[in-house]
């Protein structure tokens, strides 16, 4: 089924989409790899404030290329899950419900995705030039020094993407 998703999200949002459900998505998400993840972690573990609140938002795996013009960002395809899987446990267990990327995830984040309520959400990979089309601003937030790796609020309007574990922890798995 096609569902809908604004982001941020309210209570109860997530529950009404199932593994298997292709996602539109509108709304703010936060963009970051595997180093904005050891620092989120990082000042979790140290007490430090976030530089996002975490209730009712989303990040997503991705590196952006520079903006051509007449674009928020240039190419913004998903990127490899599995390297944040060390750190989204602990994001999730602090708020950080909604995760989107591509590729399989750990038991682990399977389990935390279960036990937060949450949902992993699966970009389709090669499809750049088509997120980056679907993105009306992006602008750093935090950690500038990571250059395109930096922490990144977006802007999307019709962002496509499918549920790969739904709140319930249900995987989809394709017969393709």
């Amino acid at each position: 089924m096609r569902k809908s998703l604004i982001l941020p999200y309210s209570p109860g949002d997530l529950d009404a989409i199932e593994a298997g459900d292709e996602v539109i998505i509108s709304g703010v998400i936060y963009v970051g790899r595997d180093q904005v993840h050891k620092r989120l972690a990082d000042a979790i573990s140290s007490g430090q404030e976030l530089p996002f609140g975490f209730a009712g938002n989303a990040i997503y795996y991705m590196g952006p290329s520079p903006a051509p013009e007449g674009y928020a960002l240039g190419a913004a395809g998903p990127t490899t899950s599995a390297r944040m899987d060390p750190f989204s446990p602990l994001l999730a267990g602090h708020g950080l419900a909604v995760m989107i990327g591509k590729g399989p995830r750990s038991e682990a984040v399977r389990k935390a995705v279960e036990d937060n309520h949450g949902l992993y959400l699966q970009a389709y990979g090669g499809c750049g030039a088509l997120y980056s089309s679907r993105i009306d601003s992006a602008e750093v937030i935090a950690y500038p020094e990571l250059g395109p790796e930096a922490l990144l609020r977006i802007t999307v309007h019709d962002f496509p993407v499918f549920c790969m574990i739904d709140s319930r922890g249900r995987l989809f798995r394709s017969s393709v």
